[in-house]
Parts: C-alpha cells; sequence; structure tokens
C-alpha cells in the first residue's frame, strides 16, 4: 500500500505544479500583464486547466484511489485524509467535461480583463455577454455536478463542503431581519460620529509603506510572500512558500489599503503556516472558504480596528503623514475608522454593513443561476437591493461589481 501511496502523491504532484503555474499566469494578469495580452493569457490558462484536469481524472488515480480506500491508516493521519479528499475531488472532477474545464478558465480570464475596462469606463453593458456567458457556464457545471434539491448547492459545495443554500438562507435571513433595522437606527445618527480626519489626501506610496509595517508585525513572511498593487484586492499562492496577496491604494481614502492589506495578510499567514509536510499535497492551503474568511476578517477587524492596535500604531501613522493626523486625538482617530455608513464597496465596508453586502450578493447570484433574473437586469435588481438593505442607489454601473 505504501508504493501505491507514493505513486498517488507523486501524480498529484505533478498536477499540483500544473496548477501553481496556471495560478502564476493568473496572478501575472491581474498586477502585471498588459492588456493587449488578455486573449493569449487566456489561452494559455485554458490549456493549462485543461492538461491539468486530464492528468487528473485517468482512470489510473481512480485505480490507486479505490486500492487505498482499503488500507489501514488512522482515520485522523495525513494519509487517510489525503485519500478522502482527493477522492471527492476526483469524483466531482471525471463529471466535468474537460472541454468545459477549459472554457470556463479561458471565459473568466476573458471576463476579469472586460470587468476591469467596464469599470473604470462605468460602463455595465461592457460586461454584460461575458457575464451571460459565466452565468451559463456555472449553471453547465452544476447540472454536471448534480444536486438533490437546488441549483445552487452544487457551487456551494466547492467552497463550503457539505452546506446547503437553504442553510445558509435559514442563517442570512435571520441576520438581514436584525441588521437593516440596527443599520437604519446607526444611519440616522450616524453624524454623531465625525470621521473627516480619514477624508483628506494621504500620499499613496506613505499609505503603502505604512501598511507593511503592521503586514509584517502580525506575522506575515516576506521571504515567503510578497504584496502588489491590483484592481481588485487578492490572495493566491503558488507553495506554502510563496504566497502573493495584494492591495489598492486611494489617494483619498486611506482606510482602503490599510484594511485591504490586512485582511489579505490573513488569508496569506493561513496559507503560509500549512504544515511544510504538506507543499505539493491537495492537503495543503485552506479547508473551507468560510474558514478562509474567518482568518482575514480577524486580522482586518479584530485586530486591525481595535484600540489597542492604534495605541501602539498611531503614533508611527502620525509620523507618517504628520500635516494630516497631528491635530487629530487617537480617540477621535479611532472613532473615525470604526463609524458604520452604509456604502458602495463591500471591501471598503465597516464591520455592521459588511454582511449586508455578502447577503445581497448571495441572493442575487441564486436569482441569475435559476434565471430568475436575466444578467441584463441586473444593474436594477442590484440597485433596488442596494436600497432595500443598505439605502443607497449606486450612481453609476462602476459600483455594480463582478460576480
Amino acid at each position: 500500500m505504501q508504493e501505491k501511496l507514493e505513486t498517488l502523491k507523486a501524480k498529484l504532484k505533478e498536477i499540483k505544479n500544473l496548477q501553481a503555474a496556471e495560478a502564476v499566469l493568473g496572478w501575472d494578469q491581474q498586477v502585471f500583464m498588459p492588456p493587449g495580452g488578455a486573449e493569449a493569457r487566456a489561452d494559455q490558462l485554458a490549456t493549462l486547466s485543461k492538461i491539468s484536469h486530464e492528468m487528473f481524472t485517468t482512470d489510473e488515480i481512480g485505480l490507486l484511489l479505490s486500492d487505498l480506500a482499503g488500507a489501514d491508516f488512522p482515520f485522523d493521519s495525513d494519509e487517510a485524509s489525503l485519500i478522502r479528499v482527493v477522492q471527492r475531488d476526483y469524483d466531482k472532477a471525471r463529471k466535468l467535461p474537460s472541454t468545459l474545464v477549459a472554457e470556463l478558465s479561458r471565459t473568466f480570464s476573458l471576463g476579469h480583463q472586460i470587468w476591469t475596462k467596464a469599470r473604470a469606463n462605468k460602463d455595465f453593458a461592457h460586461f454584460q455577454d461575458i457575464l451571460t456567458k459565466i452565468v451559463d457556464l456555472n449553471i453547465q457545471v452544476a447540472e454536471a455536478f448534480g444536486y438533490e434539491d437546488c441549483l445552487y448547492d452544487a457551487l456551494l459545495d466547492q467552497f463550503e463542503p457539505g452546506m446547503k443554500t437553504a442553510e445558509v438562507n435559514r442563517v442570512f435571513s435571520e441576520l438581514k431581519a436584525e441588521l437593516v433595522p440596527l443599520v437604519q437606527a446607526i444611519t440616522a445618527r450616524a453624524n454623531q460620529v465625525d470621521d473627516s480626519v480619514l477624508k483628506q489626501e494621504f500620499d499613496e506610496t506613505a499609505q503603502w509603506d505604512f501598511g507593511l509595517i503592521p503586514l509584517k508585525a502580525i506575522g506575515f513572511d516576506p521571504e515567503r510572500g510578497r504584496q502588489d498593487k491590483s484592481v481588485h484586492p487578492f490572495t493566491t499562492n503558488f507553495s506554502i512558500n510563496d504566497v502573493r496577496i495584494t492591495t489598492r491604494v486611494d489617494k483619498n481614502l486611506f482606510p482602503s489599503s490599510l484594511f485591504s492589506t490586512l485582511h489579505e495578510g490573513g488569508h496569506a499567514m493561513y496559507e503560509q503556516n500549512s504544515d511544510p509536510v504538506l507543499e505539493g499535497s491537495f492537503l495543503a492551503g485552506g479547508t473551507s472558504l468560510g474558514v478562509h474568511e474567518s482568518q482575514s476578517r480577524l486580522w482586518e477587524n479584530v485586530l486591525g480596528r481595535s484600540r489597542e492596535f492604534w495605541q501602539f500604531y498611531y503614533p508611527q501613522l502620525q509620523q507618517f503623514f504628520p500635516a494630516q493626523l497631528k491635530d487629530a486625538s487617537l480617540d477621535a482617530f479611532y472613532r473615525a475608522i470604526n463609524k458604520v455608513e452604509p456604502s458602495f464597496i463591500r471591501v471598503e465596508a465597516d464591520e455592521v454593513t459588511y454582511n449586508l453586502h455578502i447577503f445581497l450578493r448571495f441572493e442575487l447570484e441564486q436569482a441569475l443561476l435559476e434565471k430568475r433574473l436575466a444578467v441584463a437586469d441586473l444593474p436594477e435588481a442590484w440597485n433596488a437591493k442596494m436600497q432595500e438593505s443598505l439605502g443607497l442607489t449606486p450612481p453609476h454601473d462602476a459600483l455594480v461589481p463582478k460576480q
């Protein structure tokens, strides 16, 4: 059995290497690639995803898993866990045609480039056709996976194994019933918190330089990771020892860069702290998207918005921005960064309103996938739900996000 296990591990490592190469290309597309490279990059990503999918779904992998299923490994051992996880992934992957996997990869890649341009031009119509195709492809994936209750279950299971849409709907409904009136009550008294200290111009280079200080201090290892800039902050990794994060810097919105850095740093540290023995294994990385987000939100909010954090870092921040902050007290700054106020952008939302953005997306995604909502009607539906939940109506299409 040990020989078969080692054979399986060797084959899986080759597949992980291909997936890592694909991730490098995806990272480069969002960070450094010139816009003119979009078509070629989409083809490159599609090719790699197709090859790795075909390598993973061979009969040989299936036979190795079948033979190893009877092995006498302790249930909690890495060996038994690897077999369970890979078997689950293998069973799902076998249901997807390689052509669909490649087309998904190609379309997502092109979609990101089109979304970036559409966002800059505040033009949802430019993004509409590719988004329609993305929705249709996801429906094909869900149908291929199969489901018992609703189509969304099949896609949700990829990110939160075993979770059902009905359970998420129940939890979200209970929270929404309490949060919406709470936000309304707070909004009615929002002028009691003065956040004018944040509504100044903060040099972008200084923002970047300051953000790196707490990022390293909380445990992000720059020898095994790096930070760059992108249109939308994200985290990706090519190994336990190569984890990349991005942030975006706005000279007129200081908290955006810092809290994105702390948020993505939380994701990255979760990856960097995987057991080194799992390098190149299907067990490396986060156990689910929910757990991953618990780590990012922990560092962003529980730590990053705490008084204790700013008691230490505020004097340093004042040194970076003496003109803006010399007359602002710690208490005034602390209250400003914790002000609750509905906003259009999820990644810049406060702790109270953030979840309303999540609920909104969840509801619209279900409607799109179940064809109760046409992509062409998404901006109108988005605006209506923004008004319903947050009391805001987006003034232009740049505030209708990619799904």
